[in-house]
């Protein structure tokens, strides 16, 4: 039984998750983050500061990460005082961010029977929950999916560039699309709502991790002794608006890529 949840980042994505687990969860929630803010709008929700990875530990016993990177996780978890190095038999650390498979598999030691403990905790902030298989399977399907997202993107920046300058309403094209078989998640939320009235907030998913998660489709794929052109592609695309100047705006702003190469 869950006595009590801490949470590590509090980012985007984290404050949200961390929030919901408050409110629903019906167990303490301890969270822990370099920046103030985030803890103190947690506060109303009832979360509690734990100021050091050791205070976490001793009081939580099921403990969520949302960091924006592989690299962030191995800061937080290894080191003389790491997280790991106040952990035991009774922690369960869960990964909730877009890692590396291979540093995902070095650092658990998960099963399917933690994953029935887990589930109820998830179902506070999440839907539609799989257990895709052993350790790094989630993080497989969760880079594959990251992966066709920004390949489609991708190919709304060729379409919607096309279509403007063959003097067509880019938004009559889109409403159009979306209406046949070219309709897609990304199409009516990243495209309408983001591409379309150029809208590339900073406090989103930036272009900077959304790179650095194309990385690790690329670094999966040459795992397997695959090319991937396509991501490839999306890959070179994310690094010309990371050079524009566009590295912490919300990622489709790879749609100006195209944009800025008329001649």
């Amino acid at each position: 039984m869950t006595t009590a949840i801490g949470f590590i980042g509090l980012g985007v994505m984290g404050e949200p998750m961390c929030r919901n687990l408050a409110k629903k969860s019906g167990v303490p929630v301890y969270g822990f983050d370099r920046a103030d803010a985030p803890l103190e709008r947690l506060a109303e929700a009832g979360v509690k500061r734990a100021t050091t990875l050791a205070e976490l530990a001793k009081t939580c016993d099921v403990i969520f990460m949302a960091l924006p990177s592989g690299k962030h996780v191995a800061a937080v978890c290894e080191g003389d005082d790491g997280l790991l190095a106040h952990a035991d038999a009774r922690h369960t650390i869960v990964d909730l961010g877009t890692s590396p498979v291979e540093a995902s598999r070095e650092l658990a030691s998960a099963s399917a029977a933690i994953f029935a403990k887990l589930q109820p905790l998830i179902a506070t902030f999440a839907t539609d929950i799989t257990h895709c298989g052993d350790v790094g399977a989630g993080q497989v399907v969760k880079i594959l999916n990251n992966m066709v997202l920004m390949e489609t993107v991708v190919a709304l920046s060729e379409a919607l560039e096309t279509a403007k300058r063959a003097g067509l309403d880019p938004k009559v094209v889109f409403e159009t699309l979306a209406k046949g078989s070219a309709d897609s998640f990304a199409l009516r939320n990243h495209g309408m709502k983001a591409m379309l009235p150029g809208n590339f907030p900073e406090r989103a998913f930036s272009t900077e991790y959304a790179r650095k998660d194309i990385s690790y489709a690329l670094d999966l794929a040459r795992s397997v002794n695959i090319q991937l052109q396509g991501a490839e592609l999306a890959d070179k695309m994310l690094g010309q608006a990371i050079d524009a100047g566009d590295g912490d705006l919300y990622w489709p702003v790879i749609a100006r890529v195209l944009e800025t190469s008329r001649t």
